[in-house]
């Protein structure tokens, strides 16, 4: 009998088996890289795509797609790569304590002694840096609305310890790119792309609720807040409250954006993708299965792509 392949030393637990990170990045990164979730790159999805949806709808809004869409899709890409690592190793930093009491998270870079808060700090300033200097290429407008994004950033990591709904206050600061980038594109906010950041949150509420399932047991040893708590037996019903709310936003914010018929057409195929995507995970839904759960939470990423990509379709027509 053959030994089970050992695992890369300080890998995370809960990151995705053979990952760049663990398996090419130079070794001295690695630490680093793990404390931005680099080896965990679903979270720069969810942030990344609600700045498509931004984009691409307030170009079928304005009935035009310009050539410097490409940049500020580009820069949203490698900024949403930034502050999602910022923002980790800011909440890995507040959260140490936290996490080194939680089986799937006392493996993270700081609580298992790979990095040292003081080098977690300017790890996580220099990242914030370098994506300030891609926003402010946006536009001050733009500029001005990615900044306020902070406080929800910035109050995230504590909300757990207040609210039974942490997972609103990570809506609230994962969606904001709906906002930046319709207004990265248009200069102005319009309604539309309010009622797609809503629509956002309710989708946050919908997947981080599956996410925090996986802690359960321990938050209720530790004290620790979340809708998986509240919701407990009843989770289905309200994933189902949340799919429908989100639906619904996003119909309406496509309806305020577009009026010719095939470009309705193509940006409710978007829709449909995107509801019956999340239809497919309530449909496999098991609260108690660790990796059911995992599974579908990182196949939001495919749930968020369906309506970026035919919302683009979309904007070209």
């Amino acid at each position: 009998m053959t030994d089970a392949p050992k695992s890369p030393e300080g890998q995370v637990a809960d990151a995705v088996s053979g990952n760049w990170v663990d398996t090419t990045a130079p070794e001295w990164t690695r630490p680093f890289l793990r404390l931005s979730r680099a080896d965990r790159p679903i979270g720069t999805w969810l942030l990344f795509l609600p700045c498509v949806w931004g984009i691409a709808l307030a170009a079928v809004f304005d009935g035009n797609l310009r050539l410097c869409d490409l940049w500020l899709i580009l820069g949203c890409g490698a900024g949403a790569f930034l502050m999602r690592g910022a923002g980790c190793t800011w909440n890995d930093i507040t959260d140490r304590h936290i996490d080194a009491q939680v089986a799937r998270t006392r493996s993270r870079p700081i609580p298992s002694g790979q990095v040292t808060v003081s080098n977690a700090i300017l790890w996580m300033a220099l990242q914030a840096f370098i994506a300030f200097g891609i926003l402010i290429s946006f536009g001050m407008t733009a500029t001005i609305v990615g900044v306020t994004s902070l406080f929800f950033v910035a109050i995230y990591p504590f909300a757990k310890r207040f609210t039974w709904w942490p997972q609103m206050f990570l809506g609230l600061a994962f969606n904001w790119g709906a906002l930046l980038g319709w207004v990265a594109h248009r200069g102005t906010l319009d309604w539309p792309a309010v009622l797609l950041y809503a629509c956002g949150i309710s989708w946050t509420l919908f997947y981080d609720t599956i996410y925090a399932h996986q802690d359960k047991e321990d938050d209720a040893l530790i004290g620790v807040k979340s809708t998986a708590r509240l919701f407990g037996e009843k989770t289905a019903t309200w994933l189902a409250g949340f799919l429908v709310i989100s639906a619904l936003l996003m119909l309406t914010a496509i309806l305020g954006s577009a009026s010719r018929t095939w470009v309705l057409v193509i940006a409710f195929c978007g829709l449909a993708g995107f509801i019956g995507h999340m239809i497919w995970q309530l449909k496999r839904l098991n609260i108690n299965d660790a990796d059911n759960l995992i599974e579908l939470f990182r196949a939001n990423r495919d749930a968020g792509l369906f309506p970026a990509v035919f919302f683009l379709i979309a904007a070209f027509l």
